[in-house]
């Protein structure tokens, strides 16, 4: 479980494809003593777990299901992936519960500076929407944010300067993909709705 709030942006350092999907090698100089072996790290929001740890690296497997559902398959050499460490029992709760479970990926669609902020807009698939609604909770690559605004085929979240700075979000392009992660409690809600309707 994670709360959306990253904590270094780290480096692809190499790619490795198996049997199993693609082994991913990353760099992190600031949160290397933090991660242990079979410790769970979001990467660009989606939870996997370190095998292997040496020097400022550790390693990570995705899976085929993983790659095809996400845009970790999309990664290469050099690509900044955002890192939060699982959340701990004492941690404060700053941003949302996040699972690292990604519902889908998006694409960016246009970024317009307003302000100090930045508004990005998301196009989506269209069976995330019923999950999507203003004020709600998001997770755009890990980040946890708050939807301004949803539009027909997109949505668009407003984000701060510290935000921006700080993680991958900077360095997309238009067109790019992004990993989106829906509120669980909109899942869960709708899976109580559709068992209430089948027992009636």
């Amino acid at each position: 479980m994670f709360t959306g709030l990253i904590k270094d942006i780290g480096k692809i350092h190499s790619i490795k494809s198996n049997a199993t999907g693609k082994e991913f090698i990353i760099e992190t100089k600031k949160l290397i003593k933090e991660i242990h072996i079979d410790d769970s790290v979001a990467t660009n929001g989606v939870c996997l777990t370190a095998t292997k740890i040496k020097g400022n690296l550790f390693h990570v497997q995705a899976v085929h299901v993983t790659l095809e559902k996400t845009s970790l398959g999309h990664l290469k050499i050099g690509s900044p992936v955002n890192l939060e460490l699982a959340l701990r029992a004492s941690d404060r709760l700053g941003g949302h519960i996040v699972q690292g479970h990604v519902s889908d990926a998006g694409k960016m669609k246009k970024v317009t500076k307003k302000g100090n902020n930045f508004e990005v807009e998301i196009s989506a698939p269209k069976e995330l929407f019923k999950y999507i609604i203003n004020e709600g909770s998001i997770a755009l690559d890990g980040i946890s944010l708050t939807v301004a605004k949803v539009l027909k085929t997109s949505f668009i979240v407003s984000i701060i300067p510290h935000t921006w700075e700080n993680t991958n979000l900077k360095s997309k392009k238009i067109g790019e993909l992004v990993n989106i992660e829906v509120d669980m409690m909109a899942k869960y809600l709708e899976n109580f709705l559709r068992f209430e309707s089948k027992i009636k």
